[in-house]
């Protein structure tokens, strides 16, 4: 996977049904997003900062990088994803999936991925 360059706000790089902003301090903040069945969260990885994923409504597919890895979520579960570790997210249902990302301790980069092949 080839590594683009660290960017502060990723939402022009794929689209959601929905973004909220629920909570935004230094070093810390929490979005909900909302997935179509067909929707995704592309490759990327973070340099600083973990991300935890929890689900609210629908399924959620995390694929992941180093090592590899896939995790299937259902509402009320939660997964972290360490800094530097690349990852996916699907939508892994046939309804919206809506989903809390807490992003912290550390300053906020996206650092979107491309496969090599």
């Amino acid at each position: 996977m080839k590594q683009g360059q660290p960017i502060k706000d990723a939402s022009h790089l794929y689209e959601v049904e929905r973004r909220a902003q629920h909570a935004a301090r230094p070093g810390f903040r929490i979005t909900e997003l909302q997935l179509s069945p067909t929707q995704k969260v592309p490759w990327h990885t973070h340099s600083n900062v973990s991300d935890t994923f929890y689900v609210l409504e629908g399924q959620m597919r995390l694929f992941l990088q180093e090592p590899k890895e896939e995790v299937n979520l259902k509402p009320g579960e939660v997964y972290a994803v360490r800094p530097t570790r690349p990852h996916l997210v699907t939508n892994a249902g046939s309804t919206s999936l809506t989903f809390l990302v807490l992003q912290g301790v550390g300053e906020y980069d996206y650092v979107p991925l491309a496969s090599s092949h």
